[in-house]
């Protein structure tokens, strides 16, 4: 069960969107717990499976901060490991590491997902997508990227170069093309409504875990305004932490879930009460293309750009195909991975190798609508940490379906098939959305893998002329691509 289906489950069942924080934090210990046992690490694990069990009917999700139990040292791992048990399976958990280092990441992530089958973690962003890829690796997981804290010293940082376009702001727009909305959320520390709506109106798809944001209680229904989507919903908010010292925490919570939800209720009532607005076409064209939709939505989301582009192969093209747009509308990425699907159902194999960046997000898509695992060779290999040549999980021998969002020259999907040959895994096929043609397949026939295309250059220029999308300049542009300095392989 992925991370948002068993997150959806328990806000439901408990009606609740509330996270409580399990820290171990001596500070707060409640006299009945303190000097019960001789070991710290035993009252703190009393008083933590006690917040546990009253708080499992009123809660979403439980996030333990992975610092307060590191400073505990071996005995604060171990109470870790016994709290994670403790805490029933329909509960999702959120283990807030805030992780930033790139060496680690690998190791951290199979510890967290494989050995304590936690759900979601907390990731700081700035080590960049090389850095959370192991942790995106696992399709059924989710990780909150830390892209705004509410301390005041962080201002100076986080509202870099200036308060109008602020770095927060740019993190947001970047890590939200690092996955799809199932597995890339965010998490925001601020008590302004108005940071949090900057940070939904850029990224509406996302689900956004709330901090700090009790500095100003009276503040909660404009913070639940701003943070809530169009749906009502993508909004997790935290316990105050202070609750959790009080001798009935639960009479507390629950009153505060009321009043949260009395909120949502307001937000929801307050919504225009207009039908959700899809893209729908507004051309009929005598010999439809199968994928016409499809092709012209890539067109009005401006995923393909006219002038001089300079492409990976060293070609220069009049004209550029970006699909990193796509992953921001969930309807135009759905249908990719639908379409990507259909050439994928009749292929024989084992897992799905994503070659990154540009196809990780479509690749962990697919493992997840297909339910085969996934894998994905390293762009290029650390001099540190476990240089590890392929991330994820598999066996010698299995077979591999490569997945790849364009072909100019053949050259990189090559060279990350030949990663993955060279592991002892076999491949025969490379699926891929876009085909440039100009005798690309042929190439990679020649190196003895097999290419299925969703759509073919020649595809999307017929379909955008025949629509009057684009003029004769640019479908010449298309159809014969100034290229100037063109690299084959």
């Amino acid at each position: 069960m992925s991370f948002l289906t068993k997150l959806d489950a328990a806000c439901d069942r408990n009606n609740s969107i509330l996270v409580l924080g399990l820290d171990p934090n001596p500070e707060m210990l409640p006299a009945q717990y303190a000097a019960s046992h001789s070991q710290l690490t035993d009252e703190l694990g009393d008083w933590l499976n006690h917040l546990i069990s009253a708080t499992v009917d009123h809660v979403c999700a439980y996030k333990p901060s992975f610092g307060f139990y590191q400073s505990l040292g071996a005995p604060g791992i171990e109470l870790l490991e016994q709290v994670l048990l403790s805490i029933p399976s329909h509960i999702p958990i959120i283990l807030d590491v805030k992780h930033s280092d790139l060496n680690s990441s690998s190791f951290l992530a199979r510890t967290l997902f494989e050995q304590w089958q936690v759900d979601a973690v907390t990731l700081t962003p700035f080590a960049g997508h090389d850095q959370a890829a192991p942790f995106l690796v696992y399709p059924d997981k989710a990780a909150f990227m830390v892209c705004r804290t509410s301390n005041p010293g962080a201002i100076a940082i986080q509202d870099y170069p200036m308060p109008d376009a602020p770095l927060y702001l740019h993190l947001v727009t970047e890590v939200s093309a690092w996955g799809p909305p199932e597995q890339v959320c965010l998490e925001i520390g601020t008590s302004n409504p108005e940071v949090l709506a900057k940070v939904r109106n850029l990224a509406p798809e996302r689900l956004i875990l709330a901090r700090s944001i009790w500095e100003h209680q009276e503040s909660l229904a404009a913070i639940i305004n701003a943070g809530l989507n169009a749906n009502g919903s993508g909004l997790l908010l935290p316990v105050p932490q202070d609750y959790l010292s009080y001798d009935d925490p639960v009479t507390a919570i629950a009153a505060l879930n009321q009043e949260i939800n009395h909120h949502c209720y307001q937000h929801q009532q307050n919504q225009p009460h207009h039908h959700c607005q899809l893209w729908t076409t507004n051309v009929c064209l005598l010999e439809q293309h199968p994928q016409q939709d499809l092709i012209l939505q890539l067109f009005d989301l401006e995923c393909i750009l006219f002038g001089d582009y300079v492409q990976a192969s060293g070609a220069t093209f009049s004209y550029y195909i970006d699909l990193r747009k796509v992953i921001s509308n969930p309807q135009v990425f759905h249908q990719m991975l639908n379409a990507y699907a259909e050439l994928l159902t009749p292929l024989t194999f084992d897992r799905i190798a994503g070659l990154p960046y540009g196809a990780l997000p479509t690749a962990t898509g697919l493992s997840m609508i297909l339910g085969r695992p996934m894998i994905f060779p390293r762009k290029e290999v650390k001099a540190h940490g476990t240089r590890r040549v392929i991330e994820g999980h598999f066996e010698p021998g299995e077979t591999v379906v490569v997945v790849d969002d364009v072909l100019i020259s053949g050259k990189s999907a090559i060279e990350g098939t030949e990663k993955l040959t060279s592991a002892g895994l076999v491949v025969n096929d490379i699926v891929v959305f876009i085909d440039h043609e100009q005798g690309v397949s042929d190439r990679i026939a020649a190196a003895g893998y097999r290419t299925h295309a969703v759509l073919t250059l020649s595809d999307i220029t017929e379909t955008l002329y025949a629509a009057a999308r684009i003029d004769e300049d640019q479908y010449q542009a298309l159809t014969h691509a100034e290229q100037k300095d063109i690299t084959v392989i």
